[in-house]
C-alpha cells in the first residue's frame, strides 16, 4: 500500500468519524441519548461505512475452510439458537425483544446489508464484534476450535434466506429457557408420558 493511499485512506476514516459525530450531535441535541427512537438514514449508513473501513483489507478474501455440510448447518444452527437467537431471533430477523431495544437495532440478517458481506467479512463481524453496536466479539483470540464454530456460523447466515418452519420450530426446542418455562416443559412431557403432573412447585423471585 503506497503512502499517497494511506493517507487517503486516513482522510477517509476521518472525515467518517466526524460526519458520525455531526449526526450523533444533532440527534442527542434534538431527543438527548435516549436509544428509543429508530436511528437516522444517515447514521445507518454512516454506521455501515466505518464497519466497512474498521475491517482489515484482507479480511474481504477470507475463505471459509469449512465445507457446507448438512452436519455443519445442523451444528451451526444449535449453536445459533443458544448463543445469538436472543438478539437475532431464531430467522435472523432481529425482531425480538432485545433486539428491538438496540441501538442500532440488530439488523435483519436475511437482507443485502449481511448477505452481500463475503464470508470473511462475517466472520471477522461474529469474531471481534461492531463497536457502538450491541454487537460483542466471540470466542477466544488464537482458538482454532472456536474460529471453526464462527466459520460454520457463517455458512448458517448464509442459509438465513432459505431458513424452513421446520428448523424454526427445532431452534425454538434450543433457545434458552428461564425456570418457569423449564418447570412448565417439564409438566408437559410429563402429561405427554401419561404420568400425572408435577406437584406445583414455589415461584422463584429474583434477589
Amino acid at each position: 500500500m503506497t503512502r499517497r493511499l494511506k493517507w487517503a485512506l486516513l482522510v477517509s476514516a476521518v472525515a467518517v468519524a466526524a460526519a458520525v459525530c455531526a449526526v450523533g450531535a444533532l440527534a442527542s441535541w434534538a431527543q438527548g441519548f435516549s436509544a428509543r427512537p429508530e436511528p437516522p438514514a444517515l447514521e445507518k449508513r454512516v454506521a455501515r461505512r466505518l464497519r466497512a473501513l474498521s475491517m482489515p483489507r484482507e479480511v474481504k478474501g477470507l475463505v471459509n475452510p469449512v465445507p457446507p455440510t448438512p452436519e455443519t448447518l445442523s451444528e451451526a444452527r444449535a449453536h445459533f439458537a443458544d448463543h445469538c437467537a436472543s438478539c437475532h431471533g431464531n430467522d435472523g430477523r432481529g425482531r425480538t425483544e432485545i433486539g428491538q431495544h438496540l441501538y442500532p437495532r440488530a439488523p435483519d440478517m436475511t437482507g443485502p446489508d449481511t448477505q452481500s458481506l463475503t464470508d470473511g467479512e462475517i466472520f471477522h463481524a461474529i469474531k471481534y464484534g461492531v463497536r457502538l453496536t450491541g454487537m460483542p466479539a466471540w470466542g477466544a483470540e488464537g482458538s482454532k476450535e472456536d474460529d471453526l464454530a464462527t466459520w460454520k456460523l457463517v455458512h448458517f447466515i448464509r442459509h438465513l434466506p432459505a431458513l424452513t418452519p421446520a428448523e424454526v420450530e427445532e431452534m425454538e426446542m434450543l433457545n434458552p429457557k428461564g425456570p418457569g418455562e423449564m418447570m412448565s416443559r417439564e409438566d408437559e412431557d410429563a402429561f405427554l408420558a401419561g404420568q400425572a403432573p408435577a406437584p406445583a412447585r414455589p415461584a422463584v423471585h429474583p434477589h
